[in-house]
């Protein structure tokens, strides 16, 4: 249930009206159509083992040197670049990486430094991903998947049902191919799906979070292994109590480490650290006080010591933590948004930050609302920007602003968003826009892709408030649990909360306030019109109106359990008391709903069953299905119109 990010290009769309104040005119759709295109998008950035070179990816691969970072080699086309996951070589003279040719296939490929050398060394028939090389230099692993027709993610479009249902599935395996090149082996049993790895400091096992049955599905309910590289055998040394992510050796490959917290989607993670026996045996919660979200792990060679990036409040962290000590220290805290690859999730193999192994340079992807992305380089929180690939870009809002609130006792964060051309103390329309997840959070990210609702909204002239409310990543792991059983409860109290704290900040007409999400948003937008008359009008993507339906028709019914604390078939009375459905004759506000015909993590039959209760009770509503179209949206056609769309039903109801 993932608030998503992709590219678009917008058309022109009329707006029936203006701002309170006398700002500029809204900005015409085709610019900002150009404005988020233009953003120029990096993948992922690797610092070298000895710290001498980095290498990154847009939409090639660039290699450069440390000493004169502003000066790289172009080395490669790299497809999509799309999980391509550069991966240093153990003597920092190679790297390896996914290209995808034209027919969208991904093969392992590896180059020198120079660049004079490019080498393709698997023949796959299947989406692959991850590259990692052994300790010794003499293999790489990776995932793969072999004869899939489509990256393994709940978040595609899923296949349309025929014949016996739930019979078709195909796995992720963990995969080794020789560097040299030769043939791929597989590694574990058939039908264990590996969801993230790595490799021991020995090079002679992996630590693999993975789980049997449809891989698609049971993310939600994956242990912890270990598989043998020399014969294949995988054994589960831990059945987690919560959701697992980031399975990572000590570096004496006596330890595992890996992030444990309740956790909506896969990949897209945060919680607190747990240490467990390699050899298998009790995990140790080593950060159970920690106020903020652990994002990303890495023991770094170390036997003690895990440097990790967490979420605190809508700050980025990079914090090292003695797990022996159960001790922590702030490197740096930012209001920004740093990574090495694999924000938010969509592939395996996350990491916040890139390190050299003496720690003295390191890269990360650096960006905030005001900041566009650029590869920065340089001791940790001193990174100076190397690239300016963003440098003439488009701004379309104005000044953000991160805003806290108390509600029920607990310290609430968000960000309020004013519009382009903002007039500080003028009222302004105003749009609450919530996350999806519920285990995510927004973050200070710059406004790039189609789905960057927040910079379409501001430079038409809304603000936007982007609540963090009780069940989202940054206040530590009871905070991202006090939902549980509570859905549509404390976390609706705490974004209204959180709107009287934005109000306060930026005077709206109580007319022309309205609400919007995607996923959980989509939900907590179909909940609020239940509860509140306070939004004038509303827009529901991919939304949730009844959880006892949904149960039974979703395909990842495992990430349920956890939250409700039973199965619908055990206590539907916990589902139904959070259901929008239950209260549906509450609702008198005009609701835009939106969806694919083809989304497994929510079916769009469940925005069917609230529009036709409006409908029925002459609200006006208004639904939108898209076909082909899985929770994620692919089509740059269909993008645009969900924007075009979501602007024109808001112009319509508070302008």
């Amino acid at each position: 249930m993932f608030f998503f990010r992709s590219l678009l290009t917008l058309l022109v769309l009329t707006c029936a009206g203006a701002p309170a104040w006398a700002a500029p005119a809204p900005m015409p759709f085709e610019r900002i159509g150009r404005a988020l295109n233009g953003v120029h998008v990096f993948n992922d950035v690797a610092i070298a083992p000895d710290g001498g070179h980095f290498a990154y990816t847009d939409d090639a691969v660039h290699i450069g040197d440390v000493s004169s970072p502003r000066r790289t080699r172009r080395i490669s086309t790299c497809g999509t670049c799309k999980g391509a996951a550069v991966a240093w070589s153990p003597d920092g003279l190679h790297v390896a990486f996914v290209t995808t040719d034209a027919k969208g296939q991904g093969n392992i490929a590896i180059t020198d430094v120079t660049g004079s050398s490019i080498r393709i060394v698997t023949h796959a028939h299947g989406p692959l991903s991850t590259p990692h090389w052994s300790p010794d230099g003499a293999r790489i692993a990776f995932l793969y998947s072999p004869g899939a027709p489509r990256v393994p993610s709940a978040l595609e479009p899923g296949t349309p049902d025929s014949g016996i249902v739930g019979g078709t599935y195909y796995e992720q395996r963990l995969a080794v191919v020789a560097a040299a090149g030769g043939a791929i082996r597989l590694l574990g049993p058939a039908n264990l799906n590996v969801y993230e790895y790595d490799w021991s400091p020995d090079g002679t096992r992996f630590a693999a979070s993975a789980a049997h049955g449809d891989g698609d599905a049971n993310w939600w309910v994956a242990a912890l292994y270990t598989i043998d590289l020399a014969t294949g055998t995988a054994r589960r040394i831990l059945r987690p109590q919560t959701q697992m992510a980031s399975p990572r050796f000590s570096g004496d490959g006596t330890r595992i480490a890996y992030i444990c917290g309740i956790m909506s989607d896969e990949a897209v993670t945060g919680g607190d650290i747990c240490v467990v026996p390699a050899r298998g045996g009790e995990a140790i919660d080593v950060t159970p006080d920690f106020d903020a979200s652990v994002t990303t792990i890495d023991w770094r060679g170390s036997r003690d010591s895990i440097l990790a990036t967490d979420n605190r409040l809508g700050k980025t962290c990079v914090t090292t933590f003695g797990v022996d000590t159960a001790s922590h220290h702030d490197f740096w805290c930012g209001l920004e948004t740093i990574f090495a690859n694999n924000y938010a999730g969509l592939v395996a193999g996350d990491a916040g930050i890139s390190v050299s192994l003496d720690g003295s340079v390191s890269a990360v992807i650096r960006q905030s609302f005001a900041s566009p992305p650029e590869i920065a380089i340089g001791p940790v929180g001193a990174w100076k920007r190397v690239t300016s690939a963003n440098a003439n870009v488009t701004h379309l809002t104005g000044a953000a602003h991160s805003i806290t609130w108390m509600s029920d006792g607990y310290t609430v964060q968000g960000f309020l968003i004013e519009p382009l051309g903002y007039r500080r103390g003028q009222p302004a329309p105003l749009i609450t826009l919530v996350h999806g997840g519920p285990s995510y959070a927004s973050s200070p990210m710059f406004p790039a892709g189609a789905e960057a609702y927040e910079g379409v909204l501001a430079a038409r002239g809304y603000a936007v408030f982007e609540p963090n409310p009780r069940g989202s990543y940054g206040g530590g792991e009871a905070f991202t649990r006090a939902n549980v059983k509570d859905f549509g409860g404390g976390d609706l109290r705490d974004v209204l909360a959180g709107l009287d704290a934005a109000t306060a900040v930026i005077p709206a007409n109580p007319k022309r306030m309205g609400i919007m999400g995607w996923s959980y948003g989509g939900y907590m937008t179909m909940w609020a019109l239940t509860q509140t008359n306070r939004f004038k009008a509303a827009v529901s993507g991919a939304g949730l109106s009844d959880w006892l339906s949904y149960y039974g028709t979703n395909g990842i019914d495992t990430w349920m359990t956890p939250f409700f604390g039973a199965t619908v078939y055990d206590d539907p009375a916990v589902y139904a008391k959070s259901s929008p459905i239950t209260f549906i004759k509450n609702v008198h506000t005009p609701t835009l709903m939106l969806g694919g015909t083809l989304d497994d993590e929510v079916p769009i039959t469940q925005s069917y069953e609230y529009w036709h209760a409006l409908r029925a009770l002459h609200v006006p509503a208004q639904l939108v299905v898209y076909p082909g179209e899985g929770h994620l949206f692919n089509k740059p056609a269909d993008q645009l119109d969900v924007s075009r769309r979501i602007v024109g039903w808001f112009d319509h109801w508070l302008k």
